[in-house]
């Protein structure tokens, strides 16, 4: 087979008859099958099925019962199981154009790119589709940042975040990649340098149903971005710097009602122990949950060792007050920043270890590369 197109889809069920015939027709001549990959709740199953018993080429379904790594991870699962090395992945709402797939798939085929670029940022592509101009603006924002982010990997990209691409999965770390949102090209971009061409297309208005964006997929975007730019550990550092801002916040607020400094700072870091916990499990270390031990032993594990942290921090923001003469607020600042690498090593070594570490490597040897692999995955140097 020559090419797979591979379509991810969420409760899509009102666009597939007509992305199929379009695509049957775009890719007449072409030895192709259409693979969905679908996480739907709705009858969305049931309408490829259907479809693909009267589709020109070869249809085909994955339904994802469990899905992991939302639309990337479905991208990801699409790459493993095509019949084609070339695969053209693009969205299930007609917003990418089927009639484009053939100018691809033509210029992957030349052989001197890894990648090919559906672009709504380079001569003749357009960005119309976009519902508004909040979107339009929200759009340009992402790519601008993606692209300063990224200046050296991205230089010959103009439009990093579609979702509209050609891939031979031959040149591409498949085993590499980690989705955990919504834009697979980016990842696989970013974590290696890649040779890729472009070519314009005009992004359509939906076919048919509603957007999938939301600020959730927002927040999973800056997550994924953060990661891949700086690794984990500088993902870790950003909660926990989000987390001393709400700490900060809290102690400057009971202390501005009257309250001593010493009780504000207990219950300004209690509230955002629970709170980091909860971010770093969503973000963080999420990829470690299913080898280490149950939630409720991760959460015992972290609480305690942040509390027995608090219990030695906060003597020594006293005696910073008390003779250093520093304001509570920069001497809870200073020992928070202090707390940093401490909570990292603890966290990725104790909290989110594998229940039965490997016995063949020493303990020392095997706790420094776990922590080499925590602070650096799933980064770039």
């Amino acid at each position: 087979m020559q090419l797979t197109i591979i379509v991810p889809t969420f409760n899509e069920a009102p666009n597939v008859a007509e992305l199929v015939r379009r695509v049957c027709a775009a890719v007449d001549g072409v030895d192709a099958e259409l693979l969905f990959v679908d996480d739907s709740t709705d009858d969305t199953p049931d309408v490829v099925r259907e479809a693909a018993r009267s589709a020109a080429i070869p249809v085909r379904l994955i339904h994802r019962d469990s899905p992991t790594g939302g639309l990337g991870g479905a991208v990801l699962e699409g790459i493993r199981d095509a019949r084609a090395d070339v695969c053209v992945v693009m969205d299930g709402d007609l917003q990418h154009p089927p009639e484009k797939i053939p100018e691809l798939y033509e210029r992957i085929r030349q052989g001197d790119v890894d990648v090919v670029v559906a672009s709504r940022y380079v001569g003749g592509g357009a960005a119309t589709g976009l519902a508004d101009r909040a979107r339009v603006a929200v759009s340009a924002t992402s790519t601008a940042i993606t692209k300063a982010m990224f200046p050296i990997r991205l230089k010959d990209v103009t439009d990093p975040m579609t979702g509209f691409f050609a891939v031979d999965r031959s040149r591409i770390d498949i085993g590499g990649l980690r989705p955990r949102g919504f834009k697979i090209l980016l990842e696989m971009l970013a974590r290696r340098s890649m040779r890729v061409a472009e070519v314009p297309f005009r992004f359509a208005p939906r076919h048919a149903g509603d957007s999938k964006a939301s600020f959730r997929q927002g927040m999973h975007f800056l997550a994924q971005l953060t990661a891949l730019r700086f690794g984990k550990m500088s993902l870790f550092a950003v909660i926990g710097g989000l987390g001393a801002l709400v700490n900060l916040g809290i102690v400057w607020a009971l202390t501005s009602f009257g309250m001593h400094y010493l009780p504000a700072a207990v219950i300004a870091a209690e509230a955002t122990i629970l709170g980091n916990f909860v971010l770093q499990e969503r973000f963080v270390f999420r990829d470690m949950t299913g080898e280490a031990s149950g939630v409720w032993s991760r959460f015992a594990k972290s609480f305690t060792f942040n509390n027995v942290e608090l219990l030695v921090r906060i003597p020594i923001v006293a005696l910073m007050v008390n003779t250093g003469h520093l304001t509570a607020v920069v001497a809870t600042a200073i020992t928070l920043v202090l707390a940093f690498i401490v909570r990292f090593v603890f966290h990725s070594l104790v909290v989110y270890a594998p229940r039965t570490p490997s016995a063949k490597k020493s303990t020392v040897r095997r706790s420094l590369e776990s922590l080499d692999d925590q602070a650096m995955a799933p980064g770039e140097l």
